[in-house]
Protein backbone atom coordinates (compact mmCIF):
# COMPACT_ATOMS: atom_id res chain seq x y z
CA UNK A 1 0.00 0.00 0.00
CA UNK A 2 1.19 3.49 -0.79
CA UNK A 3 2.82 5.55 1.89
CA UNK A 4 -0.05 8.00 1.45
CA UNK A 5 -2.32 5.55 3.27
CA UNK A 6 -2.65 5.82 7.06
CA UNK A 7 -3.22 2.06 7.35
CA UNK A 8 -0.45 -0.48 6.87
CA UNK A 9 -0.92 -3.51 4.64
CA UNK A 10 -1.42 -6.78 6.52
CA UNK A 11 1.45 -9.25 6.28
CA UNK A 12 0.96 -11.85 3.59
CA UNK A 13 0.24 -15.41 4.72
CA UNK A 14 2.77 -18.16 3.86
CA UNK A 15 1.64 -20.59 1.15
CA UNK A 16 -0.12 -23.60 2.58
CA UNK A 17 -0.60 -22.06 6.03
CA UNK A 18 -4.08 -22.38 7.45
CA UNK A 19 -6.04 -19.26 8.24
CA UNK A 20 -7.28 -18.77 11.81
CA UNK A 21 -10.61 -17.67 10.29
CA UNK A 22 -11.00 -20.73 8.10
CA UNK A 23 -13.57 -22.20 10.47
CA UNK A 24 -15.73 -19.04 10.38
CA UNK A 25 -18.41 -19.11 7.69
CA UNK A 26 -18.20 -16.35 5.11
CA UNK A 27 -20.50 -13.38 5.63
CA UNK A 28 -23.47 -13.09 3.33
CA UNK A 29 -22.35 -11.57 0.03
CA UNK A 30 -23.20 -7.96 -0.65
CA UNK A 31 -26.32 -7.57 -2.77
CA UNK A 32 -26.10 -5.95 -6.17
CA UNK A 33 -25.10 -2.32 -5.87
CA UNK A 34 -27.59 -1.40 -8.57
CA UNK A 35 -30.36 -3.08 -6.63
CA UNK A 36 -29.43 -1.30 -3.41
CA UNK A 37 -29.32 2.09 -5.14
CA UNK A 38 -32.65 1.40 -6.85
CA UNK A 39 -34.21 0.59 -3.48
CA UNK A 40 -32.82 3.77 -1.95
CA UNK A 41 -34.06 5.90 -4.85
CA UNK A 42 -37.52 4.38 -4.49
CA UNK A 43 -37.48 4.97 -0.72
CA UNK A 44 -36.48 8.62 -1.26
CA UNK A 45 -38.93 9.21 -4.11
CA UNK A 46 -42.09 7.89 -2.43
CA UNK A 47 -42.46 10.37 0.47
CA UNK A 48 -41.42 13.26 -1.75
CA UNK A 49 -44.05 12.39 -4.34
CA UNK A 50 -46.64 12.24 -1.56
CA UNK A 51 -45.71 15.77 -0.47
CA UNK A 52 -45.51 17.34 -3.94
CA UNK A 53 -49.27 18.10 -4.26
CA UNK A 54 -49.35 19.85 -0.87
CA UNK A 55 -46.07 21.73 -0.42
CA UNK A 56 -45.70 25.33 -1.59
CA UNK A 57 -42.73 27.51 -2.44
CA UNK A 58 -41.99 29.58 0.64
CA UNK A 59 -38.66 29.28 2.45
CA UNK A 60 -35.17 29.47 1.01
CA UNK A 61 -36.09 32.33 -1.35
CA UNK A 62 -37.88 29.79 -3.54
CA UNK A 63 -40.18 32.41 -5.06
CA UNK A 64 -37.44 34.97 -5.68
CA UNK A 65 -35.23 32.32 -7.27
CA UNK A 66 -38.04 31.18 -9.55
CA UNK A 67 -38.83 34.72 -10.69
CA UNK A 68 -35.16 35.43 -11.40
CA UNK A 69 -34.97 32.16 -13.34
CA UNK A 70 -38.03 33.19 -15.31
CA UNK A 71 -36.34 36.46 -16.30
CA UNK A 72 -33.20 34.58 -17.31
CA UNK A 73 -35.23 32.10 -19.37
CA UNK A 74 -36.71 35.00 -21.35
CA UNK A 75 -33.21 36.30 -22.15
CA UNK A 76 -30.64 33.50 -21.64
CA UNK A 77 -27.07 34.67 -21.14
CA UNK A 78 -23.94 33.88 -19.13
CA UNK A 79 -24.41 35.44 -15.70
CA UNK A 80 -21.21 37.14 -14.57
CA UNK A 81 -22.09 39.09 -11.41
CA UNK A 82 -24.58 40.03 -8.72
CA UNK A 83 -26.30 42.63 -10.88
CA UNK A 84 -26.39 40.44 -13.97
CA UNK A 85 -29.48 38.49 -12.95
CA UNK A 86 -28.87 36.56 -9.72
CA UNK A 87 -28.44 39.21 -7.02
CA UNK A 88 -27.21 37.43 -3.88
CA UNK A 89 -27.68 33.93 -5.35
CA UNK A 90 -25.29 31.72 -7.27
CA UNK A 91 -26.00 31.32 -11.01
CA UNK A 92 -26.15 27.52 -11.37
CA UNK A 93 -29.54 27.09 -9.72
CA UNK A 94 -30.91 29.97 -11.81
CA UNK A 95 -29.75 28.21 -14.99
CA UNK A 96 -31.33 24.89 -14.03
CA UNK A 97 -34.67 26.35 -12.95
CA UNK A 98 -34.68 28.57 -16.05
CA UNK A 99 -34.17 25.52 -18.24
CA UNK A 100 -36.98 23.72 -16.39
CA UNK A 101 -39.28 26.70 -16.98
CA UNK A 102 -38.80 26.29 -20.72
CA UNK A 103 -40.05 22.71 -20.45
CA UNK A 104 -42.73 23.13 -17.75
CA UNK A 105 -45.39 25.79 -18.18
CA UNK A 106 -46.32 25.94 -14.49
CA UNK A 107 -43.69 28.21 -12.94
CA UNK A 108 -44.66 27.13 -9.41
CA UNK A 109 -43.85 23.54 -10.37
CA UNK A 110 -40.72 23.86 -12.53
CA UNK A 111 -38.26 24.73 -9.78
CA UNK A 112 -39.79 22.12 -7.48
CA UNK A 113 -39.13 19.43 -10.07
CA UNK A 114 -35.46 20.45 -10.15
CA UNK A 115 -35.30 20.06 -6.36
CA UNK A 116 -37.16 16.75 -6.51
CA UNK A 117 -34.66 15.35 -9.00
CA UNK A 118 -31.56 16.27 -7.03
CA UNK A 119 -33.19 15.59 -3.66
CA UNK A 120 -33.86 12.00 -4.67
CA UNK A 121 -30.49 11.53 -6.39
CA UNK A 122 -28.70 12.65 -3.21
CA UNK A 123 -28.99 9.10 -1.86
CA UNK A 124 -26.58 7.91 -4.57
CA UNK A 125 -23.42 9.81 -3.51
CA UNK A 126 -24.39 9.37 0.15
CA UNK A 127 -24.57 5.60 -0.29
CA UNK A 128 -21.31 5.58 -2.28
CA UNK A 129 -19.51 7.61 0.41
CA UNK A 130 -20.80 5.56 3.33
CA UNK A 131 -20.35 2.17 1.65
CA UNK A 132 -16.72 2.96 0.85
CA UNK A 133 -15.96 3.98 4.44
CA UNK A 134 -18.18 1.69 6.53
CA UNK A 135 -19.74 -0.97 4.30
CA UNK A 136 -22.97 -1.42 2.39
CA UNK A 137 -25.19 -1.91 5.45
CA UNK A 138 -24.12 1.46 6.85
CA UNK A 139 -24.72 2.90 3.37
CA UNK A 140 -28.30 1.61 3.38
CA UNK A 141 -28.90 3.05 6.85
CA UNK A 142 -27.57 6.44 5.75
CA UNK A 143 -29.67 6.46 2.59
CA UNK A 144 -32.87 5.45 4.37
CA UNK A 145 -32.24 8.09 7.03
CA UNK A 146 -31.93 10.73 4.32
CA UNK A 147 -35.15 9.46 2.74
CA UNK A 148 -37.22 10.35 5.82
CA UNK A 149 -35.25 13.42 6.96
CA UNK A 150 -38.00 15.99 7.46
CA UNK A 151 -36.10 19.13 6.51
CA UNK A 152 -34.73 17.48 3.37
CA UNK A 153 -38.26 16.39 2.41
CA UNK A 154 -39.26 20.05 2.32
CA UNK A 155 -36.15 21.08 0.41
CA UNK A 156 -36.74 18.36 -2.17
CA UNK A 157 -40.29 19.55 -2.88
CA UNK A 158 -39.80 23.33 -3.01
CA UNK A 159 -37.82 25.46 -5.45
CA UNK A 160 -34.97 26.63 -3.22
CA UNK A 161 -31.37 25.57 -3.86
CA UNK A 162 -30.52 23.34 -0.88
CA UNK A 163 -31.45 20.03 -2.53
CA UNK A 164 -29.12 20.76 -5.45
CA UNK A 165 -26.38 22.06 -3.18
CA UNK A 166 -26.46 19.03 -0.87
CA UNK A 167 -26.40 16.62 -3.82
CA UNK A 168 -23.28 18.34 -5.13
CA UNK A 169 -21.55 18.42 -1.73
CA UNK A 170 -22.25 14.73 -1.10
CA UNK A 171 -20.84 14.01 -4.54
CA UNK A 172 -17.72 15.99 -3.60
CA UNK A 173 -17.25 13.97 -0.39
CA UNK A 174 -17.84 10.67 -2.19
CA UNK A 175 -15.17 11.51 -4.77
CA UNK A 176 -12.72 12.63 -2.09
CA UNK A 177 -13.25 9.34 -0.26
CA UNK A 178 -12.65 7.45 -3.50
CA UNK A 179 -9.48 9.38 -4.28
CA UNK A 180 -8.03 8.74 -0.82
CA UNK A 181 -9.08 5.10 -0.74
CA UNK A 182 -7.64 4.35 -4.18
CA UNK A 183 -4.70 6.77 -3.82
CA UNK A 184 -5.57 8.43 -7.15
CA UNK A 185 -5.67 12.07 -8.18
CA UNK A 186 -8.42 11.57 -10.78
CA UNK A 187 -11.30 11.35 -8.29
CA UNK A 188 -9.83 14.28 -6.32
CA UNK A 189 -9.79 16.40 -9.48
CA UNK A 190 -13.38 15.32 -10.07
CA UNK A 191 -14.29 16.35 -6.53
CA UNK A 192 -12.75 19.79 -7.10
CA UNK A 193 -14.66 20.19 -10.37
CA UNK A 194 -17.94 19.32 -8.65
CA UNK A 195 -17.07 21.71 -5.82
CA UNK A 196 -16.96 24.47 -8.47
CA UNK A 197 -20.60 23.65 -9.21
CA UNK A 198 -21.46 23.71 -5.52
CA UNK A 199 -19.76 27.10 -5.16
CA UNK A 200 -21.85 28.32 -8.11
CA UNK A 201 -24.96 27.26 -6.19
CA UNK A 202 -24.49 28.44 -2.59
CA UNK A 203 -21.79 30.53 -0.92
CA UNK A 204 -21.46 28.29 2.15
CA UNK A 205 -19.76 25.78 -0.18
CA UNK A 206 -16.81 28.18 -0.56
CA UNK A 207 -15.68 27.33 2.96
CA UNK A 208 -14.98 23.75 1.89
CA UNK A 209 -12.28 24.75 -0.61
CA UNK A 210 -9.64 25.62 2.01
CA UNK A 211 -11.02 23.09 4.47
CA UNK A 212 -10.69 20.12 2.12
CA UNK A 213 -7.27 21.33 0.92
CA UNK A 214 -6.04 21.21 4.52
CA UNK A 215 -7.66 17.82 5.08
CA UNK A 216 -5.90 16.42 2.00
CA UNK A 217 -2.61 17.98 3.05
CA UNK A 218 -2.57 16.26 6.45
CA UNK A 219 -4.22 12.95 5.48
CA UNK A 220 -1.76 10.11 5.93
CA UNK A 221 1.87 10.20 7.03
CA UNK A 222 3.42 11.19 3.68
CA UNK A 223 3.64 15.00 3.62
CA UNK A 224 4.91 15.12 0.02
CA UNK A 225 1.92 13.13 -1.20
CA UNK A 226 -0.34 15.30 0.96
CA UNK A 227 1.06 18.49 -0.53
CA UNK A 228 0.57 17.10 -4.04
CA UNK A 229 -3.04 16.22 -3.30
CA UNK A 230 -3.79 19.57 -1.65
CA UNK A 231 -2.21 21.72 -4.35
CA UNK A 232 -3.77 19.76 -7.21
CA UNK A 233 -7.20 19.81 -5.60
CA UNK A 234 -6.92 23.50 -4.76
CA UNK A 235 -5.97 24.54 -8.29
CA UNK A 236 -8.94 22.72 -9.83
CA UNK A 237 -11.24 24.38 -7.26
CA UNK A 238 -10.41 27.87 -8.52
CA UNK A 239 -12.05 28.46 -11.95
CA UNK A 240 -15.57 29.43 -10.93
CA UNK A 241 -14.67 31.39 -7.77
CA UNK A 242 -12.04 33.43 -9.66
CA UNK A 243 -14.36 34.15 -12.59
CA UNK A 244 -17.21 35.08 -10.27
CA UNK A 245 -14.98 37.35 -8.20
CA UNK A 246 -13.63 39.03 -11.34
CA UNK A 247 -17.16 39.62 -12.66
CA UNK A 248 -18.26 41.23 -9.42
CA UNK A 249 -15.09 43.30 -9.21
CA UNK A 250 -15.73 44.66 -12.70
CA UNK A 251 -19.45 45.24 -12.14
CA UNK A 252 -19.52 46.43 -8.54
CA UNK A 253 -15.95 47.22 -7.53
CA UNK A 254 -15.87 44.40 -4.97
CA UNK A 255 -15.04 40.75 -5.77
CA UNK A 256 -17.05 39.63 -2.72
CA UNK A 257 -20.05 41.88 -3.39
CA UNK A 258 -22.71 39.09 -3.31
CA UNK A 259 -21.32 37.64 -0.09
CA UNK A 260 -21.33 41.07 1.52
CA UNK A 261 -24.96 41.47 0.47
CA UNK A 262 -25.81 38.23 2.26
CA UNK A 263 -23.87 39.44 5.30
CA UNK A 264 -26.05 42.55 5.42
CA UNK A 265 -29.14 40.38 5.73
CA UNK A 266 -27.53 38.46 8.58
CA UNK A 267 -26.54 41.67 10.32
CA UNK A 268 -30.16 42.86 10.25
CA UNK A 269 -31.44 39.46 11.43
CA UNK A 270 -28.98 39.41 14.33
CA UNK A 271 -30.09 42.86 15.46
CA UNK A 272 -33.72 41.78 15.32
CA UNK A 273 -32.94 38.62 17.27
CA UNK A 274 -31.04 40.45 19.98
CA UNK A 275 -33.80 43.05 20.26
CA UNK A 276 -36.33 40.24 20.69
CA UNK A 277 -34.60 37.96 23.24
CA UNK A 278 -31.55 39.88 24.49
CA UNK A 279 -27.85 39.23 23.79
CA UNK A 280 -27.21 36.42 26.28
CA UNK A 281 -30.20 34.34 25.35
CA UNK A 282 -29.31 34.89 21.71
CA UNK A 283 -25.79 33.57 22.40
CA UNK A 284 -27.11 30.50 24.25
CA UNK A 285 -29.62 29.70 21.51
CA UNK A 286 -26.85 30.00 18.92
CA UNK A 287 -24.63 27.60 20.88
CA UNK A 288 -27.39 25.00 20.93
CA UNK A 289 -28.62 25.59 17.39
CA UNK A 290 -26.72 22.96 15.36
CA UNK A 291 -27.20 20.02 17.78
CA UNK A 292 -30.78 21.14 18.40
CA UNK A 293 -31.63 21.16 14.69
CA UNK A 294 -30.01 17.73 14.33
CA UNK A 295 -32.14 16.23 17.11
CA UNK A 296 -35.29 17.98 15.88
CA UNK A 297 -35.07 17.26 12.16
CA UNK A 298 -33.07 14.04 11.84
CA UNK A 299 -34.99 12.67 14.86
CA UNK A 300 -33.31 11.99 18.24
CA UNK A 301 -32.42 8.40 17.39
CA UNK A 302 -30.69 9.08 14.08
CA UNK A 303 -28.94 12.21 15.38
CA UNK A 304 -27.62 10.58 18.55
CA UNK A 305 -26.42 7.47 16.73
CA UNK A 306 -24.66 9.70 14.20
CA UNK A 307 -22.96 11.66 16.98
CA UNK A 308 -21.88 8.48 18.78
CA UNK A 309 -20.60 7.01 15.52
CA UNK A 310 -18.67 10.17 14.72
CA UNK A 311 -17.05 10.19 18.16
CA UNK A 312 -16.16 6.48 18.09
CA UNK A 313 -14.84 6.66 14.54
CA UNK A 314 -12.68 9.67 15.40
CA UNK A 315 -10.93 7.54 18.02
CA UNK A 316 -10.55 4.37 15.96
CA UNK A 317 -10.38 5.47 12.30
CA UNK A 318 -7.82 8.24 11.66
CA UNK A 319 -8.39 7.78 7.93
CA UNK A 320 -11.98 9.06 8.29
CA UNK A 321 -11.25 12.12 10.42
CA UNK A 322 -11.31 14.37 7.35
CA UNK A 323 -15.05 13.71 7.01
CA UNK A 324 -15.68 14.45 10.67
CA UNK A 325 -13.81 17.73 10.33
CA UNK A 326 -15.85 18.58 7.24
CA UNK A 327 -18.91 18.49 9.50
CA UNK A 328 -17.47 20.03 12.67
CA UNK A 329 -15.32 22.89 11.37
CA UNK A 330 -18.15 24.76 9.56
CA UNK A 331 -20.42 24.11 12.55
CA UNK A 332 -17.83 25.58 14.93
CA UNK A 333 -17.14 28.52 12.60
CA UNK A 334 -20.76 29.61 12.22
CA UNK A 335 -21.51 28.94 15.88
CA UNK A 336 -18.57 31.14 16.90
CA UNK A 337 -19.78 33.94 14.65
CA UNK A 338 -23.33 33.67 16.00
CA UNK A 339 -22.60 33.18 19.70
CA UNK A 340 -19.42 35.24 20.14
CA UNK A 341 -19.11 37.75 17.32
CA UNK A 342 -22.87 38.27 17.00
CA UNK A 343 -22.66 38.78 13.23
CA UNK A 344 -24.41 35.64 11.93
CA UNK A 345 -27.99 34.43 12.26
CA UNK A 346 -28.21 30.62 12.37
CA UNK A 347 -30.83 29.25 9.99
CA UNK A 348 -31.98 25.67 9.59
CA UNK A 349 -30.99 25.65 5.93
CA UNK A 350 -27.40 26.60 6.78
CA UNK A 351 -27.02 23.35 8.73
CA UNK A 352 -27.91 21.00 5.87
CA UNK A 353 -24.45 19.89 4.72
CA UNK A 354 -23.13 19.43 8.26
CA UNK A 355 -26.19 17.48 9.40
CA UNK A 356 -26.08 15.27 6.30
CA UNK A 357 -22.53 14.29 7.27
CA UNK A 358 -23.91 12.71 10.45
CA UNK A 359 -25.72 10.11 8.34
CA UNK A 360 -22.66 8.03 7.29
CA UNK A 361 -21.90 7.58 11.00
CA UNK A 362 -25.34 6.30 12.02
CA UNK A 363 -24.45 2.67 11.22
CA UNK A 364 -21.13 2.78 13.14
CA UNK A 365 -22.95 4.53 15.98
CA UNK A 366 -25.47 1.71 16.17
CA UNK A 367 -22.69 -0.89 16.28
CA UNK A 368 -20.91 1.10 19.00
CA UNK A 369 -24.09 1.29 21.10
CA UNK A 370 -25.11 -2.35 20.91
CA UNK A 371 -21.58 -3.80 21.08
CA UNK A 372 -21.80 -7.48 21.96
CA UNK A 373 -25.31 -7.26 23.36
CA UNK A 374 -27.92 -9.76 22.32
CA UNK A 375 -30.28 -9.71 19.37
CA UNK A 376 -33.10 -8.43 21.57
CA UNK A 377 -31.22 -5.26 22.48
CA UNK A 378 -30.16 -4.69 18.88
CA UNK A 379 -33.70 -5.17 17.65
CA UNK A 380 -35.19 -2.88 20.30
CA UNK A 381 -32.73 -0.07 19.57
CA UNK A 382 -33.24 -0.41 15.82
CA UNK A 383 -37.02 -0.39 16.24
CA UNK A 384 -37.06 2.69 18.49
CA UNK A 385 -34.76 4.66 16.16
CA UNK A 386 -36.77 3.63 13.09
CA UNK A 387 -40.09 4.63 14.65
CA UNK A 388 -38.69 7.98 15.76
CA UNK A 389 -37.12 8.62 12.33
CA UNK A 390 -40.57 8.30 10.73
CA UNK A 391 -42.82 9.61 13.52
CA UNK A 392 -40.96 12.87 14.20
CA UNK A 393 -41.21 14.29 10.65
CA UNK A 394 -44.79 13.01 10.25
CA UNK A 395 -45.88 14.67 13.50
CA UNK A 396 -44.08 17.92 12.68
CA UNK A 397 -45.48 17.99 9.16
CA UNK A 398 -49.06 17.52 10.35
CA UNK A 399 -48.62 20.09 13.12
CA UNK A 400 -47.40 22.84 10.80
CA UNK A 401 -49.53 22.05 7.74
CA UNK A 402 -51.67 25.07 6.80
CA UNK A 403 -51.72 26.33 10.38
CA UNK A 404 -50.18 29.55 11.64
CA UNK A 405 -49.00 31.13 14.85
CA UNK A 406 -46.84 30.37 17.85
CA UNK A 407 -44.55 27.37 17.74
CA UNK A 408 -45.79 26.40 14.28
CA UNK A 409 -44.13 29.43 12.72
CA UNK A 410 -40.81 28.48 14.32
CA UNK A 411 -40.99 24.85 13.21
CA UNK A 412 -42.29 25.38 9.68
CA UNK A 413 -38.87 26.25 8.11
CA UNK A 414 -37.56 22.77 9.04
CA UNK A 415 -40.84 20.85 8.73
CA UNK A 416 -41.52 18.37 5.90
CA UNK A 417 -44.52 20.48 4.91
CA UNK A 418 -44.04 23.96 3.49
CA UNK A 419 -47.17 26.10 3.36
CA UNK A 420 -47.64 29.84 3.13
CA UNK A 421 -49.65 31.73 5.77
CA UNK A 422 -53.35 30.91 5.48
CA UNK A 423 -54.51 34.57 5.14
CA UNK A 424 -52.01 35.14 2.32
CA UNK A 425 -53.13 32.13 0.31
CA UNK A 426 -56.76 33.15 0.78
CA UNK A 427 -56.02 36.48 -0.90
CA UNK A 428 -53.87 34.76 -3.55
CA UNK A 429 -56.75 32.47 -4.50
CA UNK A 430 -59.10 35.45 -4.70
CA UNK A 431 -56.74 37.34 -7.00
CA UNK A 432 -56.23 34.27 -9.17
CA UNK A 433 -59.93 33.38 -9.49
CA UNK A 434 -61.60 36.80 -9.43
CA UNK A 435 -58.97 39.10 -10.90
CA UNK A 436 -56.44 37.23 -13.05
CA UNK A 437 -59.06 34.89 -14.56
CA UNK A 438 -61.16 37.91 -15.62
CA UNK A 439 -58.31 39.97 -17.04
CA UNK A 440 -58.23 42.37 -14.11
CA UNK A 441 -55.36 44.11 -12.37
CA UNK A 442 -54.37 44.88 -8.78
CA UNK A 443 -52.23 47.15 -6.65
CA UNK A 444 -49.87 45.28 -4.33
CA UNK A 445 -48.50 46.85 -1.17
CA UNK A 446 -44.87 46.30 -0.10
CA UNK A 447 -44.64 44.11 2.99
CA UNK A 448 -41.54 44.46 5.24
CA UNK A 449 -41.34 40.66 5.57
CA UNK A 450 -41.52 40.17 1.77
CA UNK A 451 -44.96 38.53 1.81
CA UNK A 452 -45.87 40.66 -1.20
CA UNK A 453 -43.42 38.55 -3.23
CA UNK A 454 -45.27 35.42 -2.20
CA UNK A 455 -48.65 36.98 -2.96
CA UNK A 456 -47.61 38.16 -6.40
CA UNK A 457 -46.19 34.74 -7.23
CA UNK A 458 -49.35 32.83 -6.35
CA UNK A 459 -51.83 35.43 -7.61
CA UNK A 460 -51.60 34.33 -11.24
CA UNK A 461 -51.30 37.98 -12.30
CA UNK A 462 -48.61 38.83 -14.85
CA UNK A 463 -46.30 41.78 -14.29
CA UNK A 464 -48.28 44.01 -16.64
CA UNK A 465 -51.43 43.39 -14.55
CA UNK A 466 -49.75 44.33 -11.28
CA UNK A 467 -48.78 47.69 -9.80
CA UNK A 468 -46.36 46.80 -7.03
CA UNK A 469 -45.29 49.41 -4.51
CA UNK A 470 -41.95 47.59 -4.29
CA UNK A 471 -41.15 48.53 -7.88
CA UNK A 472 -39.53 51.82 -8.85
CA UNK A 473 -41.96 51.80 -11.82
CA UNK A 474 -45.00 51.58 -9.54
CA UNK A 475 -46.68 54.74 -10.88
CA UNK A 476 -46.12 53.71 -14.53
CA UNK A 477 -47.78 50.34 -13.93
CA UNK A 478 -50.57 52.03 -11.98
CA UNK A 479 -51.41 54.33 -14.92
CA UNK A 480 -51.27 51.56 -17.50
CA UNK A 481 -53.11 48.81 -15.60
CA UNK A 482 -55.83 50.95 -14.00
CA UNK A 483 -56.27 48.29 -11.28
CA UNK A 484 -59.70 47.62 -9.85
CA UNK A 485 -58.39 45.90 -6.71
CA UNK A 486 -55.82 46.84 -4.08
CA UNK A 487 -54.12 44.73 -1.40
CA UNK A 488 -52.70 46.40 1.71
CA UNK A 489 -50.50 44.82 4.37
CA UNK A 490 -50.45 45.83 8.00
CA UNK A 491 -47.20 47.81 8.45
CA UNK A 492 -46.88 48.01 4.66
CA UNK A 493 -45.31 50.95 2.80
CA UNK A 494 -48.35 51.92 0.74
CA UNK A 495 -49.99 54.10 3.42
CA UNK A 496 -46.75 56.08 3.71
CA UNK A 497 -46.91 57.05 0.04
CA UNK A 498 -47.51 60.74 -0.62
CA UNK A 499 -50.35 59.92 -2.99
CA UNK A 500 -52.29 57.87 -0.42
CA UNK A 501 -54.90 59.14 2.01
CA UNK A 502 -55.98 56.73 4.72
CA UNK A 503 -57.42 57.55 8.15
CA UNK A 504 -57.34 54.02 9.52
CA UNK A 505 -60.86 53.20 8.33
CA UNK A 506 -62.20 50.93 5.62
CA UNK A 507 -61.63 53.35 2.75
CA UNK A 508 -58.37 54.34 1.07
CA UNK A 509 -57.60 56.90 -1.62
CA UNK A 510 -54.70 56.33 -4.03
CA UNK A 511 -53.87 59.15 -6.47
CA UNK A 512 -57.42 60.44 -6.23
CA UNK A 513 -59.04 57.01 -6.74
CA UNK A 514 -61.07 55.70 -3.81
CA UNK A 515 -60.96 52.04 -2.79
CA UNK A 516 -63.34 50.38 -0.30
CA UNK A 517 -62.29 47.40 1.85
CA UNK A 518 -63.96 44.04 1.21
CA UNK A 519 -65.11 41.65 3.90
CA UNK A 520 -63.94 38.06 4.31
CA UNK A 521 -60.17 38.50 4.58
CA UNK A 522 -57.92 38.30 7.63
CA UNK A 523 -55.06 40.51 8.86
CA UNK A 524 -52.34 41.24 8.06
CA UNK A 525 -53.88 41.46 4.56
CA UNK A 526 -56.67 43.79 3.52
CA UNK A 527 -58.36 43.70 0.11
CA UNK A 528 -59.99 46.77 -1.44
CA UNK A 529 -62.10 47.35 -4.54
CA UNK A 530 -62.25 50.54 -6.53
CA UNK A 531 -65.49 52.50 -6.11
Amino acid sequence: MSSASPVSSPPSRLPGASSPLSAVPDAAPEPSTRLLIALLIAAALLPRLLLMPFNENYYGDAVARTELSERWAREPHVITSYGDGTYQFGPLHIYLVGAALKAVADKALAGRLVSLLFGVLAVVPLFSLTRRLFGWRAGMVAGLSLSVWGMHLQMSTTAASEALSLFLMLWVFALVAQGLDENRMGPLFGAAAVLNLACATRYDAWLFMPLLCLALLFWGPDRIAGLTRAVGFGIVCLPFPLLWMQGNEMAHGDPFFPIRAVEQFHDAWVKDGIARVGPWRYRLESLAFWPGIALLTLSPGVALLGMVGMWRTWRTRPDVRWLTLAALVPTAYFTFRAAVLLDFQPLGRFTVTELALLLPFVGPGFVACVGSRGAGVRGALASVCTVLAVAVPVAMGLYTFRADGGLRDSLRPVSPTSTNPVPLMQVARFLKDEVAAKGGAAVLDEDPSYMDLQLAFFSGLSDDRLARVRWATFRDHLRRAQPEYLVRFDHGRLVKDAGVKWDGGRALVLDGVEYAELDGFSPPLHVYRRR
